[in-house]
């Protein structure tokens, strides 16, 4: 399938956190997947509506209206993990806004393709009181999806989605190899040229950690990465506070290369 006008809605995920950074601009899937698309659709229009720390409700609320402006053929979703790691979830909410993005797209003529989320008690052990919400969740976006007829990511089920090697440091984060995962597990959904399923491979083996490194690790990404989150959320604050979408406007797609290109700054 052709495609000419590719919109990205979501949090930091598709704002591209993890891969490269605030001073040199952030690339992420979404910047990776539109450069796929784009070699193979001359022409391509992009516009990626993502933002860090939003929820799902105000992802709906905010980028949806303007996105359905932008009236694309293409567009993903992927939003949740902020509602999941928050006190006073409620699945069945969130994966209302969720359906609302799916509904309203999709009758708008666009190819919508959405993700499940992988187990994050596997990445941060902190977190494995979540699985249930996890689980939950992951089922209501299949039953969502399948209603839409929207295409699904399933991560689940991948051994690899929880690989260290995937996340950046903050364990929030893809790293550059689990955007660059992400980017071809979209494009192989898309049948793009060039696409295969290796994307779903596991990665080579790594020796165990003893005892003393992962007690080191943990302290290190407490004190560094989880104790100034739970500093936001008593405060009151979220990461994406004052910032706007990085691209909010249709624009062709221009390689990244080792440069920053405008338009890719936070």
């Amino acid at each position: 399938m052709t495609h000419h006008r590719y919109v990205a809605l979501g949090d930091s995920q598709t704002e591209g956190l993890g891969d490269r950074d605030d001073v040199r601009g952030h690339r992420g899937w979404a910047d990776r997947l539109a450069e796929h698309l784009a070699r193979a659709n001359p022409g391509l229009l992009y516009a990626n509506l993502a933002v860090r720390g939003r929820q799902a409700a105000r992802i709906r609320d905010e980028q949806l209206p303007a996105a359905l402006e932008l009236r694309p053929d293409l567009a993903t979703v992927m939003a949740g993990m902020n509602d999941i790691i928050r006190p006073g979830f409620d699945a069945a909410e969130v994966t209302g806004a969720l359906e609302d993005m799916y509904a309203a797209l999709t009758a708008a003529g666009a190819h919508v393709i959405t993700v499940t989320f992988p187990d994050i008690g596997k990445i941060a052990p902190l977190a494995r009181p979540l699985l249930p919400r996890v689980l939950d969740m992951n089922q209501r976006i299949r039953e969502a999806a399948a209603r839409h007829g929207v295409t699904v990511i399933d991560t689940y089920p991948l051994a690899f989605t929880t690989d260290a090697r995937i996340w950046s440091e903050d364990r929030l984060h893809a790293s550059p190899l689990g955007h660059a995962r992400i980017a071809a597990a979209m494009a192989h959904a898309l049948a793009l040229p060039g696409s295969d399923d290796t994307w779903m491979s596991p990665l080579p083996p790594l020796a165990a950690p003893s005892v003393w490194q992962k007690s080191r690790a943990e302290l290190r990404w407490l004190a560094t990465f989880a104790g100034p989150w739970i500093g936001r959320r008593l405060r009151g604050r979220s990461s994406g506070d004052g910032r706007t979408a990085k691209r909010p406007l249709l624009a062709p797609v221009t390689e990244w290369g080792d440069q920053v290109l405008p338009g890719q700054h936070t």
